[in-house]
């Protein structure tokens, strides 16, 4: 009864027998491996775009702040949603890689940005000449940290109003593929035929032991990335083990077959919180991610059960034992029925 986050779950057997294939012989390294070659044209063939420049590093943090490095200056700011992952999560990394640019966080429900609170924040900058910060990149998370996902009509909007400042667009894909099997549209549709410049292609979410893999969508930007990557200790030496596992993860679709049975199990948790009078969830379901309000006996209950999932504020200790906490509950690619069955048991039992 594991939903702490995908980050616990274990990495797909055919991964792991991946690693041990690359680990025979000798390889080219930093990059310069066969496999990576091979990943190249896979990626830029899954994508629709032949001229893609793309990289592997081994954590989304690094993936996201080196983009963003590679498309803002030190006075720039960047525009992202209240609680988008580079503001809550990454200990002020992208601000560090930039240099000092900073980020401006824009109104939206569901943890998205929403097009026009977009189009007056970016319209307020650049508004104080040298005093202020100068208009950057925008930033969007899909699926979000509340585990909703942009449709493309919303992609297209925020890169539209993007497009209109001449700034450009990054999406943060750490659970890239939970919401393009949502959408059930194509990687291109998702990313550069929205007006995507840049994407940060997670697979560590999603089966994988750590590696991310890095597109930009228009190959100027290419050789500056790359020489921030390697100031920011992030291009790996034996980069083969990074390439073997994420070709595989391509290979005869692996991460869409991961990343549907992660948003199946969290539809199958969904349906059971819904059937419980005690359960108000946030959002249907939409990708492995789900928000719920449960009383705090119930969680007492499923603590002691041995579930494991994380609270959105409050605590399991003292106070109204009917008082609502928030759960945040994440299922990945081997999330068991028969787990999530006992689950929903032991919470018909409050």
């Amino acid at each position: 009864m594991q939903f702490t986050s995908d980050n616990a779950g274990r990495v797909h057997p055919k991964v792991m027998e991946a690693l041990l294939r690359a680990n025979e012989g000798y390889a080219s390294p930093y990059g310069t491996d066969e496999i990576m070659i091979r990943v190249t044209a896979k990626i830029r063939e899954i994508f629709e775009a032949p001229q893609a420049a793309v990289y592997l590093v081994p954590l989304g943090t690094a993936a996201n702040s080196l983009i963003l490095a590679t498309f803002a200056q030190p006075w720039d700011t960047i525009f992202c949603h209240q609680t988008a992952h580079i503001q809550e999560d990454e200990c002020n990394a992208p601000e560090f890689y930039t240099g000092g640019a900073k980020l401006t966080l824009v109104e939206g429900a569901n943890g998205k940005m929403d097009a026009e609170a977009l189009k007056d924040a970016i319209g307020a900058e650049e508004s104080r000449g040298v005093h202020g910060p100068q208009r950057g990149p925008i930033s969007i998370t899909q699926a979000t940290e509340k585990g909703t996902v942009h449709s493309l009509e919303e992609l297209q909007a925020l890169c539209d109003v993007a497009k209109h400042f001449g700034v450009r667009a990054h999406m943060d894909g750490a659970r890239f593929s939970n919401a393009l099997v949502h959408l059930g549209c194509s990687p291109a549709e998702m990313t550069w035929k929205a007006g995507i410049d840049a994407v940060s292609f997670g697979g560590t979410k999603n089966g994988l032991m750590g590696v991310e893999a890095v597109i930009f969508f228009d190959p100027s930007s290419a050789w500056e990335f790359e020489l921030r990557r390697k100031r920011a200790a992030q291009l790996i030496s034996k980069h083969r083990y990074l390439s073997a596992q994420m070709e595989t993860y391509l290979a005869d679709d692996l991460w869409l077959e991961l990343a549907r049975s992660s948003n199946l199990a969290a539809s199958t948790l969904a349906r059971g919180l819904e059937q419980s009078p005690m359960a108000r969830l946030h959002n249907p379901p939409q990708s492995n991610m789900l928000f719920a309000d449960l009383p705090r006996k119930a969680h007492q209950h499923l603590h002691e059960k041995g579930a494991s999932y994380y609270l959105w504020g409050g605590s399991l200790e003292g106070g109204d034992p009917d008082e609502p906490l928030t759960a945040r509950f994440v299922t990945d690619w081997a999330a068991s029925d028969e787990n999530t069955q006992a689950f929903l048991a032991h919470l018909r039992d409050v």
